[in-house]
Formats: structure tokens, sequence, C-alpha cells
């Protein structure tokens, strides 16, 4: 497989949604009564796999996890959001559906949380932000549309490398070594991104810091970029 390390850049799409929202709450408040600002400890739920859920959210601070518990009782994970992302449950009626998957925060996360209705009334008066919200969900499920055919089709060493740098393409800051990712990730939780055992991917993890290609502690993975790049 070859890989590229992705260069890190501003997302334009999730500035303007960031720029929006970041306005003074009570006058957001005035037009869209229903908007509230909650912080979450680590592992909060945002809402479950199950619930009837009537609102959308919109990450101000902090990084969640997206994931989804099979009918034989496997957590899958989906993905990784952080600021700017838009997440929720898109309908609105009496009968709405049970939520498909469960949204939990990783580390301390700031969000909005607002009415579906005055969410769709916000869409409707804030035609240009409503359009960059469409393409920030459409980006998010073409990411989940890659990340399925790379389970399927490549080994899991490959499915590690691709996900650490599609991971410091989101939340990488530059470092000595390369990129050290602002996130906090068990090898369970990269091994349920790779869609492998915890074993499996604590090897790999392994393997990879004995020949130099990145580092990582409890608490941070630094990525050595030029080392990704020569495989």
């Amino acid at each position: 497989m070859e890989l590229q390390m992705p260069l890190i850049t501003n997302n334009l799409k999730s500035d303007l949604i960031n720029t929006f929202f970041e306005r003074d709450l009570t006058q957001l408040q005035k037009d869209y009564r229903s908007i509230k600002e909650i912080s979450g400890p680590n592992k909060a739920f945002l809402y479950r796999q199950g619930d009837r859920c009537s609102d959308v959210f919109w990450i101000k601070s902090g990084i969640v996890k997206l994931s989804h518990i099979t009918e034989e009782g496997v957590e899958v994970t989906i993905t990784i959001l952080g600021k700017g992302s838009v997440i929720g449950c898109f309908w609105n009626n009496s009968t709405s559906p049970e939520a498909e998957e469960t949204v939990q925060a990783l580390g301390e996360v700031i969000f909005y949380r607002i009415a579906i209705s005055d969410f769709k009334a916000l869409m409707s008066h804030q035609s240009e932000l409503a359009w960059h919200v469409f393409e920030e969900i459409y980006a998010r499920k073409q990411k989940v549309e890659r990340k399925l055919r790379t389970v399927l089709t490549q080994p899991v060493e490959n499915r590690v490398i691709a996900t650490l740098l599609e991971l410091a393409e989101i939340f990488g800051i530059k470092c000595t070594h390369g990129y050290a990712l602002e996130i906090h990730l068990t090898q369970q939780e990269v091994a349920d991104l790779v869609g492998a055992s915890r074993s499996v991917v604590s090897t790999i993890l392994n393997d990879f810091r004995n020949r130099g290609m990145l580092d990582y502690t409890r608490e941070q993975i630094c990525i050595n970029d030029a080392a990704f790049i020569s495989l």
C-alpha cells in the first residue's frame, strides 16, 4: 500500500461552522432558545445507541467517539471526531427511530446541544452555513466508507498505519519526530478503530516503536512521519 503523510491544514468548512457557533451564546439563544452549552467529563455520553434522540450537537472542544454495539455484543468504533463536528439525530417526528450509534467523550468535552426544530430553523436562515454542515457530514460519510474498504481489503498492519496517518491529519501537532497526536487513545481504542484484536495491534505498535516509526506512552502517540513515508 502506498502511503503519504497528509498535510496538516485547517479545515475551512469546520472553521466557518465554528465561527458561527462561537458567537455570543446569549445572542444565539435569542433566535434559537434551545441551544445549551454543556461540559461533559471523560467517558460521558452525549447519547447512546437505542435512545430516542431529537437533538443535534456541535463539538466546541474535545474529542468524541462514535461506536455501535452489534447483535453479538461487540463494540465497533465508527470514527473519532473533534472540534467543529456536527452530530446527532436528524429526524423530527414523534415516532423517531432509535439512535444507531453511541457518542462518548474521550477526555473532557464541551458541546452545544440544540433541538432539531431549532436546528432546522437555523439551517433555513443560514443557507451558507447549511451547505458547510452538509459538506462536513458528507466528508465524514466518505471517511467511514474508506475505513470500511480498508478493513475489508488491507492487512492489519496497513490498517494501523492508515489510521495513525488519518488521526495525525485531524489531531496532530508538529513535534521533533513528526507529529504528536493531541488525543489519548488506549491500545484497545486503536484496535477498535482498525477492526482488530488488541493483542495484534499491540504487537504491531511495539514493532513500529522498535523500528523507530513511532513512540507512545499512556498519554500520547508520536508519529515519525519520515519513517512512515519511507515504507
